[in-house]
C-alpha cells in the first residue's frame, strides 16, 4: 500500500510505503461499528433530566370531587396527562461510559486506517513547520493539495508543533490530533487523513502492533 508524499508547498514529491499490516488489513466492519458506538457513548454527558409527578409543584388536594361533576375522575394535578404535570418515563441522569478493551481499540484503528487507505484517502507531508502562528500557511497547503472544503484530519507529532496547531485550529473542516491520541472514530469521521511527517507512520504501526 502506498500514499502520496507531499511537500508543505503542496507539491507531490513521491510515494510513501504504508505497512500492509496496518494500512492494508481486512476491515472488520462489525468490530468497527461496535467500537465507534462505544466512543460516541463515552462522549455523552448523560445529564438529561425531566421531573416526574412527584417532583413538579402542585398535588395534595384532589382537584374536584369524584362523582357528579360530569368531568373525568382526577386525583392530582401532577398527573402526566395534565398540563404542567410530571413527565411519565422521562430521562434521568445516567452514566453512558463503557470500557473499551485496549486490543479492540487497536484492531478498530487498524480497520479504520485500512478502510481509508484502500480508498486512497491517506496523504503524507514530509514536514510541516511554522515559524509563527499563521493560518494562511496551513490553509495554503490544504488548498495546494486540493483538500479545501472537505473534512480533514491532520495528525501531528506529540511535541514541538505548537505553532502548527495554532495555525490550524481556525480552519473550517480541519481537525488536529497528536499521533498518540488518534482513534477509530477520528479516522472514520474524516474524509482525508494527513500525516504531518513520514515518521508518524512508523509510530502508528508500532503503537498498534506492540
Amino acid at each position: 500500500m502506498k500514499a502520496k508524499l507531499y511537500q508543505q508547498s503542496g507539491a507531490v514529491i513521491g510515494d510513501v510505503d504504508l505497512p500492509d499490516s496496518v494500512f492494508a488489513a481486512e476491515v472488520n466492519e462489525s468490530l468497527l461499528h461496535q467500537v465507534i458506538k462505544s466512543y460516541q457513548a463515552n462522549q455523552r454527558q448523560g445529564t438529561a433530566k425531566t421531573k416526574g409527578r412527584g417532583e413538579v409543584s402542585g398535588g395534595g388536594k384532589k382537584p374536584w370531587r369524584q362523582k357528579g361533576t360530569g368531568r373525568a375522575r382526577a386525583g392530582s394535578n401532577t398527573s402526566p396527562v395534565w398540563k404542567r404535570g410530571g413527565k411519565a418515563f422521562g430521562p434521568s441522569p445516567r452514566d453512558y461510559y463503557t470500557v473499551i478493551p485496549r486490543k479492540l481499540k487497536k484492531l478498530a484503528l487498524v480497520s479504520a486506517l485500512s478502510s481509508r487507505a484502500g480508498d486512497g484517502l491517506i496523504s503524507v507531508v514530509d514536514s510541516i513547520a511554522c515559524d509563527e502562528p499563521k493560518t494562511k500557511v496551513i490553509a495554503g497547503m490544504l488548498e495546494a493539495m486540493n483538500l479545501i472544503g472537505k473534512k480533514n484530519l491532520l495528525i501531528l507529532d506529540n511535541e514541538g508543533v505548537n505553532n502548527v496547531y495554532l495555525s490550524s485550529r481556525n480552519i473550517r473542516g480541519l481537525d488536529i490530533r497528536p499521533v498518540a491520541e488518534i482513534n477509530a472514530l477520528d479516522i472514520i469521521s474524516s474524509d482525508n487523513i494527513i500525516f504531518g511527517g513520514e515518521g508518524l507512520i512508523n509510530k502508528v504501526s508500532e503503537a498498534v502492533t506492540k
